[in-house]
C-alpha cells in the first residue's frame, strides 16, 4: 500500500448517526414524508446506528413501542429535538417547559442524553414573511441566555438530560458574532452547542475555528455541507431557509462545504466522546432519493475516519 492510499486516522471518540431530516422529515405528519417504518428500515440499511427522534411525534411516542421497533433495527437514540424562543421573556416559559417535558420524557426513555434546542425563526421559512425583527435587543439577548440556563438546569435536574443549543439559519443565534456572543453570555456548565456545520457555514462562520476556541462548549454535531454557488445566490437574493433547501443548498458530502475531514479530525482532538449525526435538510423530497444519499454518505465518513 503505498503512503497515498493509507487510511485514515480512526476517529475512535466520533459516533456517527442519522436523523429522520437527512429523509425529508420535518414535521410530526406530513403527506410528503416518508412513513417513520421506511426511515428505520433505510437508516439501518445505509449502515447507521445511531439515530435522533425528529419532530415529535413523527416516531412513535410510546417508550416501549419506540424500544421494540429500534431495538430489533440494532438502532440506539442519540438525542432528542426541541423548538424554543425563550428570548420572548418569561411568559413563553410555562408553553416551552409544556413542549420540553414531552420530548424530554421520551428521550430518556429511550436512554438518550442530549436534548437539541432550536431557536425559534424570525421569518417564516416558507413565505419569507418576518415574524419579528432579525436582531434583538438587549433585553431579549438577556432573556435568551437566562432563559436557556434555566432550560439547561432543569431539564438535567429532572430528567438527567444535557441541552446541546444548535446555531440555526434565520434564527438569532446563527453567524459567528452572535454564536459567540450567546456563548458568552451563558454557563459554560449549563449551556453546550450542538454544532451544525452545514447551518454555521451557510451564515458565514467556520466551523474548525469554533471547534478550536470554543471546544469546550462543543457538545454535540450535526454534519452537513452547503452548496457554496446556491449559496452565494441565496445571500444576494435574501432567500428564506426553506426555499434554500428547496434549491439543493444543503447538499451531499464531499460536494459542499465546509470539508468534513477536518472538522472531524478538530472534533477529535478535543479528546470527549461527540455523536455527529448526519442531517442533509431536504424537505419535500422524492421519496427514493434520501437512502442512496445516506449510503454514499456513511461510506465517504468511514473513508475519512469515522
Amino acid at each position: 500500500m503505498t503512503a497515498d492510499a493509507s487510511p485514515a486516522p480512526a476517529l475512535d471518540r466520533i459516533r456517527v448517526g442519522s436523523a429522520p431530516d437527512s429523509w425529508g422529515v420535518w414535521f410530526p405528519d406530513d403527506d410528503q414524508q416518508v412513513p417513520w417504518q421506511r426511515f428505520l428500515d433505510e437508516v439501518t440499511q445505509a449502515g447507521y446506528q445511531w439515530i435522533e427522534l425528529g419532530p415529535y411525534g413523527y416516531l412513535p411516542t410510546d417508550p416501549a413501542r419506540l424500544t421494540e421497533e429500534t431495538g430489533r433495527r440494532g438502532l440506539t437514540v442519540s438525542a432528542g429535538t426541541i423548538f424554543t424562543s425563550l428570548h420572548r421573556g418569561p411568559e413563553v416559559w410555562d408553553a416551552t417547559w409544556e413542549h420540553v417535558s414531552q420530548v424530554a420524557e421520551l428521550t430518556r426513555a429511550m436512554n438518550a442524553k442530549h436534548l437539541v434546542v432550536i431557536p425559534s425563526f424570525w421569518r417564516d421559512d416558507k413565505t419569507a414573511e418576518l415574524i419579528e425583527p432579525p436582531t434583538l435587543t438587549a433585553e431579549q439577548w438577556r432573556h435568551l441566555s437566562t432563559g436557556m440556563e434555566r432550560l439547561g438546569r432543569e431539564v438535567r435536574e429532572r430528567f438527567g438530560l444535557d441541552i446541546v443549543v444548535h446555531p440555526h439559519a434565520d434564527t438569532h443565534i446563527d453567524t459567528e458574532e452572535n454564536v459567540a456572543r450567546f456563548l458568552d453570555a451563558t454557563d459554560s456548565d449549563l449551556v453546550s452547542l450542538c454544532l451544525d456545520t452545514g447551518h454555521y457555514a451557510y451564515c458565514g462562520g467556520d466551523s474548525v475555528k469554533l471547534i478550536e476556541t470554543y471546544g469546550e462548549r462543543i457538545g454535540y454535531l450535526h454534519l452537513k455541507q452547503v452548496d457554496p454557488e446556491i449559496l452565494a445566490d441565496v445571500v444576494k437574493n435574501e432567500v428564506p431557509f426553506g426555499p434554500a433547501v428547496q434549491r439543493g443548498v444543503m447538499c451531499e458530502p464531499p460536494n459542499g462545504v465546509p470539508e468534513l475531514g477536518p472538522v472531524l479530525t478538530a472534533a477529535q482532538n478535543l479528546d470527549v466522546d461527540l455523536f455527529a449525526i448526519v442531517e442533509q435538510d431536504m424537505y419535500p423530497c422524492p421519496p427514493d432519493q434520501p437512502f442512496p444519499i445516506a449510503e454514499r454518505t456513511r461510506r465517504f465518513l468511514r473513508s475519512c475516519g469515522a
